[in-house]
């Protein structure tokens, strides 16, 4: 998957919605110059967190580790925002962290680096 667009083929009875999406959210917004990918996926993880809508966080998490941000880092940016937007919003991000963690595979590394 790219860092700025979705691959996920998206269902037929979203229609409008999922041509929004993936023409202007991440086909345009996502693409402006003046964040980088990475910034905006901080942003973005921050946002979800403080809001509290965990159905998204999976797939965000996995795009701002796509886009070079760290497990460490993103378990930094929920701590933080624990004192910001609440305790309990912070342990379910960090729970759902935890878990695409676990499922997230290893970055296959160069010959010369593996020794």
């Amino acid at each position: 998957m790219s860092p700025t667009s979705t691959d996920r083929p998206a269902p037929t009875f979203t229609g409008k919605f999922a041509e929004l999406t993936q023409d202007l959210l991440f086909g345009d917004i996502w693409q402006r110059p003046e964040l980088s990918p990475r910034e905006r996926s901080l942003v973005t993880v921050a946002a979800l967190v403080a809001l509290y809508r965990l159905e998204q966080l999976p797939f965000h998490l996995q795009r701002a580790r796509d886009n070079g941000v760290s497990t460490a880092q993103l378990s930094e940016v929920i701590t933080h925002l624990a004192f910001y937007s609440g305790w309990p919003t912070a342990a379910s991000a960090l729970m759902l962290l935890e878990q695409a963690a676990g499922e997230q595979q290893p970055v296959p590394q160069p010959a010369a680096e593996q020794e």
